[in-house]
Order: C-alpha cells, then sequence, then structure tokens
C-alpha cells in the first residue's frame, strides 16, 4: 500500500452487477462505467497533474449533501445515511488521531453524495472532494473510502504482492485486469497486510465467481470491510504523525 507525502494547504460487459453475488459495493462505479476510475473505486482526476496531499492537522472537515434522503431506498432519511458515515469515522478516530469535523468555512473538504457504487478520489486534493456512497455501501465499505481519501491505496497493489497472493487472470473480467496492476509506492516500511480493511476481496472482478485473488498462505479475512487491522493502524498512525498511544475522546464535534 503506497501513500501520498504533502500537507494539504488553503490552496466489457457486465450484467446486472448489483444482482452478482460477488459485485462489492466497491467495483460497482467501475463495472457500470459511471466514473473514470481505477481499480474499482479510485476516482481518477481529468488533472492528473493535480497535487494530492495529507489533510492538515490531521482534520477532515466534512459534509453530507442532500441528496442522500431520498435517493435510495436504503436512505428512509438523512440522519440514517449520516450514522453510517459517522460510524465509518469512529472506525478511524477510535484508533488514530485522525478527526473529522462537520463543515464550516474551509477550503478543503469531503462531499458524501449519491452514487452508483462506493468511490473516492486518494488524498485531499483540494476544494469539495466528492465522496460517493449508496445503498450496497456498508460502514466498512465507507471506511475503506474515507482511508482512500486519507491517502491509502489498495493494498493488493503493493510491489511485494506476489509474494503473498496469486491473481487469478483467466478469471478475470476481460477488460478489468488493470485492477490488479502493480504500483510502485513507499510502503511506510510495514510488511504486507492480507487482513487489511484495504485489501481487495477473492472475487473482485470475478467474470463468473471464481476466485480472482488467492493468498498464499492464511488469508481466511482478505478482504474483510469490519474493522481496521493492526496495521491499518500503524499505517494511519505514522502517515498523520500520530504519537502511538493515541488517547481518544469526542471533542468540540470531532471525532
Amino acid at each position: 500500500m503506497w501513500f501520498l507525502v504533502f500537507i494539504c494547504t488553503a490552496t466489457g460487459t457486465v450484467t446486472s452487477t448489483l444482482e452478482s453475488q460477488w459485485a462489492s459495493a466497491e467495483t460497482l462505479e467501475d463495472l457500470q462505467e459511471n466514473q473514470s476510475v481505477q481499480e474499482g473505486d479510485i476516482l481518477t482526476p481529468e488533472d492528473r497533474n493535480a497535487v494530492q496531499t495529507l489533510w492538515k492537522d490531521a482534520i477532515v472537515p466534512y459534509t453530507i449533501n442532500g441528496e442522500l434522503d431520498h435517493r435510495t431506498g436504503f436512505f428512509h432519511s438523512t440522519a440514517k445515511g449520516e450514522s453510517n458515515i459517522l460510524a465509518a469515522f469512529k472506525m478511524i478516530s477510535d484508533a488514530t488521531c485522525i478527526r473529522f469535523a462537520p463543515h464550516a468555512t474551509e477550503l478543503n473538504y469531503l462531499e458524501f453524495k449519491n452514487g452508483k457504487g462506493c468511490a473516492s478520489f486518494v488524498g485531499c486534493r483540494g476544494g469539495a472532494q466528492s465522496v460517493y456512497y449508496n445503498s450496497e455501501c456498508t460502514v466498512g465499505n465507507l471506511c475503506h473510502e474515507v482511508i482512500h481519501a486519507l491517502g491509502l491505496y489498495h493494498e493488493h497493489s503493493r510491489v511485494d504482492r506476489d509474494e503473498h497472493i496469486t491473481v487469478q487472470w483467466e478469471n478475470v473480467i476481460p477488460g478489468k485486469e488493470k485492477n490488479f496492476k502493480v504500483s510502485r509506492g513507499d510502503t511506510l516500511n510495514l510488511p504486507y497486510d492480507i487482513e487489511s480493511i484495504m485489501h481487495y476481496g477473492a472475487r473482485f472482478f470475478s467474470q463468473d465467481g471464481s476466485p480472482t485473488v488467492v493468498p498464499k498462505q492464511g488469508g481466511q479475512n482478505m478482504g474483510q470491510r469490519t474493522y481496521l487491522s493492526n496495521l491499518d493502524i500503524k499505517r494511519l498512525n505514522k502517515l498523520y504523525h500520530c504519537a502511538m498511544d493515541v488517547k481518544l475522546e469526542f471533542d468540540s464535534g470531532k471525532f
């Protein structure tokens, strides 16, 4: 998993992917070709030279777009969508020094809005930054997307991934092989984490339900979206220079 190093300042055919038992909420934007995306849920900006950065002082302002009210059957009210977003924030803030605060006058902030699936840019890009969310997205999927927005990429794209997993290329949906490419980047000198909340599941982008990612050992929890692994926590704390003995408390609306 590689990450961002600057600080954000003021400046194929797929049939019914929603019905496919091996489709993930994190692959829907890509499968339905609703956005220009990489690896299923990483939004690709038109301006590829735009600077990607970390959030200043480990504080992430956010707003929730009113369109989440009744656009899908999942959201019976804004409060329902908001509760899931706040639960995703809590998964991160309970284990790190990173805090999320309702947007006030900040130039840079996350805007949660309705989408075809779950998707996010990586790192702080400046201005209002979209995070897409729909009825297929669980709290864990949202946490995964927020971690992208904090600056981390997918674990399976690390240069050392072939020591830990095997990609079954013959099972990948034709045209989606790019989602399994290796990318060079700083791993923060932490080991590969098959249990990471940022790791692909076994059947991501499968054309028929057969495994596309096979662990070389272990991997019972590969692709899980219910908790941050110990290495996920270490990565975020190291990336944002958190004290390793982070003391957690609710303070002034930030969490």
